[in-house]
């Protein structure tokens, strides 16, 4: 693959997943204008230095009728006038669109800098009109019509297919359910962050661990939340200037180092009779993140530190574990039996808390990964950090893995 000039990231910004915002009498345009001032507050920059804005939402006409979302920076914040800006829909991977379009628009050398956000309001309606509005991410009409809840339905789908092939065991689910709720209790911005758990909790037990559909249970389900996140990325050039100006290294910067996306049908049943007799359930996923890997000059998942994961049920974190590489196909439960993807496993995943533990505002939830991905390398991370980090990757998945994006960060003072 050929070679793109490197993305940098000045800095970024995540609001607190625990808060609902209806609740606080707030609206979308509040949660934008919040996540546009810290992060341009944290990359030290203003309006005057930004050249472009890409936002990532997946649902805002369905929860709050608001579109042309790509208007709303400027909206609340009159100094971003005149800046040309976007929104990008691709169900849960909107984010991560959002920021490779912008990193395609610098590589490209339209702009020099860019501020990416990502925002989604989700828990301004009730829960059955909640999972209603984020079905139809979906086929509609072709799939799950039979679905009380649409995502636990189809990725119960995803169970029984690894379950046909290779055999699945509950409790491997659980523990992955377990870790990253654990995780999120190390970070000061999880949703889940306050919540009390006992040892029934990650059982088959149908009081404490109910089943939403199939086999999937309560503790398995990534949340419905509130929130927003944001990143400012910039060419080499622009970050050695800002860095003069403010006295900082460029070393101290993190570096986009590779990127992968790949898209298939809506339809799940058509992903899984294409990769019939393919040692993998979802190989276009493994595509996207190799290509991520080629980009970056790694050879395999072993010259990573981490991983931040879509784990928008525990079952597609178990997914990911063996298409990152990190075991034979069908043998994710070894990397889990042995610790490996524990915070302080070889291989942490979702030391964030993942979107179980942290939470899920769909559209921002590919930058979110990006600005925990980052905040590692450079040594951010707080509580949640995973010592000696300098190579992480990301993993954000749109639909039933329709839409499948990648990216390696690593510090700048290796990775560039």
């Amino acid at each position: 693959m050929s070679a793109a000039p490197p993305v940098y990231v000045l800095g970024g910004a995540q609001t607190d997943f625990a808060r609902n915002f209806s609740r606080e009498g707030l609206e979308i345009s509040d949660l934008v204008a919040e996540v546009v001032s810290a992060t341009l507050a944290d990359a030290q920059v203003g309006a005057a230095d930004i050249g472009t804005i890409h936002v990532g939402n997946a649902f805002g006409q369905l929860f709050t009728r608001q579109g042309q979302l790509g208007a709303m920076p400027a909206t609340m914040d009159e100094s971003l006038w005149g800046i040309p800006a976007s929104r990008h829909e691709a169900a849960c991977a909107s984010g991560s669109i959002a920021v490779l379009a912008a990193m395609a628009e610098i590589e490209a050398g339209r702009y020099e800098s860019a501020l990416v956000i990502g925002a989604e309001q989700q828990r301004n309606v009730p829960g059955d009109l909640a999972a209603q509005h984020l079905g139809a991410a979906a086929w509609i009409g072709h799939e799950g019509q039979d679905a009380k809840f649409m995502w636990p339905y189809m990725f119960d789908k995803l169970i029984d297919v690894y379950d046909d092939r290779f055999g699945v065991q509950y409790a491997h689910l659980a523990e992955i359910a377990r870790i990253n709720l654990e995780n999120g209790k190390r970070n000061p911005n999880a949703h889940t962050r306050a919540w009390k758990f006992d040892d029934r909790s990650f059982t088959e037990d149908d009081h404490a661990n109910p089943v939403i559909e199939g086999r999937v249970r309560r503790q398995d389900c990534g949340q419905v939340t509130d929130g927003g996140a944001g990143v400012v990325l910039c060419s080499r050039a622009f970050a050695e200037a800002h860095c003069r100006r403010h006295g900082r290294s460029i070393d101290d910067l993190a570096v986009i180092t590779g990127w992968g996306h790949r898209t298939a049908s809506l339809s799940f049943d058509a992903k899984v009779r294409r990769s019939a007799g393919d040692p993998l359930v979802l190989p276009h996923v493994n595509q996207a993140i190799t290509d991520a890997f080629a980009r970056a000059g790694v050879a395999d998942v072993h010259g990573l530190d981490g991983i931040e994961t879509h784990d928008c049920f525990s079952m597609t974190e178990y997914m990911a574990i063996d298409h990152f590489g990190l075991t034979a196909p069908g043998e994710s439960w070894k990397a889990i039996e042995d610790g490996t993807i524990a915070h302080d496993g070889a291989l942490p995943i979702n030391p964030s808390g993942g979107l179980i533990g942290l939470g899920h505002p769909v559209g921002a939830t590919g930058v979110r990964m990006l600005w925990d991905a980052v905040k590692q390398v450079i040594d951010r991370a707080g509580d949640y950090q995973v010592d000696g980090a300098d190579t992480f990757a990301t993993l954000n998945v749109g639909g039933s893995a329709t839409t499948v994006v990648s990216f390696v960060v690593s510090s700048a003072s290796t990775g560039a």
